[in-house]
C-alpha cells in the first residue's frame, strides 16, 4: 500500500517536480555559458608554434589564413576538411600562396566532430613537436572546442581566436535566430562533461 502511494506521488507530483527542477538549471546552465562566449579576441598579436583552423564556415579559413600570412605563426593545420578538397585548390579559395601552402600548411580529413578535430589535431602537434597554438573557430562554438582540445592537449599552450559569422548575435543571443545555436552547443558541451567525467571515473 506505501509502495503504491509513493509511485503514485511520484508520477503525479514527483516527476514533474523534477522536470521543472532540471529544466530551471538547464536554464540558468544556459545562461551561464553564453556569458562564456567570447566578445572579441583577447590576444589578437601573440605568436604560436602554429594556427589551427576548425572548418566549418569560410569565415575560419578566411581568418586563419590572414594570421598565417601576418606571420602569427609558422605552421597552419586546418582540421576536418573535406575529403574531396586538396591543398592545391585553396590560394582560390582563401587567396593563399602556393608556395606558403607547400611548406607550411597541412590538411586534416579525418576530423568529422570538434571530438575529431581535437584527436587529429593533438596527434598532428605530438608529430611536430607543437607547444602552442593558435584554435581559430566561431565564438559559440570556442567553449566546447577549447574543452575537448584542452583535455587531449594539457601541455600545449591554447590561444583562442574567435570568429564572428553573420547572423550570430551574441549579445541578443536569446532573443534572435542565435538562440538555437547557443542552446544547441550548451547541450554538446554539457555532453562532452558527462562523456569526460564517466571517462575519469572508469580509468
Amino acid at each position: 500500500m506505501a509502495r503504491r502511494r509513493m509511485r503514485g506521488w511520484f508520477w503525479g507530483r514527483g516527476l514533474p517536480l523534477l522536470l521543472i527542477a532540471a529544466s530551471v538549471a538547464y536554464l540558468i546552465g544556459l545562461v551561464g555559458f553564453a556569458g562564456t562566449i567570447p566578445k572579441e579576441v583577447e590576444d589578437p598579436d601573440s605568436t604560436t608554434d602554429a594556427i589551427v583552423v576548425l572548418t566549418g564556415g569560410s569565415l575560419r579559413l578566411t581568418a586563419g589564413f590572414h594570421l598565417f600570412t601576418e606571420h602569427r605563426a609558422p605552421l597552419l593545420f586546418v582540421s576536418g576538411v573535406n575529403r574531396d578538397v586538396e591543398a592545391a585548390s585553396l590560394p582560390a579559395l582563401v587567396g593563399a600562396d602556393k608556395e606558403a601552402l607547400a611548406c607550411c600548411v597541412t590538411l586534416g580529413h579525418a576530423a568529422g566532430d570538434t571530438i575529431g578535430n581535437a584527436e587529429e589535431t593533438a596527434a598532428w602537434a605530438a608529430e611536430h613537436k607543437i607547444r602552442s597554438i593558435r584554435l581559430v573557430t566561431a565564438a559559440y562554438h570556442m567553449p566546447r572546442s577549447l574543452l575537448e582540445f584542452r583535455r587531449l592537449m594539457p601541455g600545449v599552450t591554447i590561444l583562442p581566436h574567435p570568429v564572428f559569422p553573420t547572423g550570430f548575435d551574441r549579445d541578443r543571443w536569446w532573443s534572435s535566430a542565435s538562440i538555437s545555436l547557443v542552446a544547441g552547443e550548451y547541450t554538446k558541451y554539457l555532453g562532452a562533461k558527462l562523456r569526460h567525467a564517466i571517462a575519469d571515473l572508469v580509468q
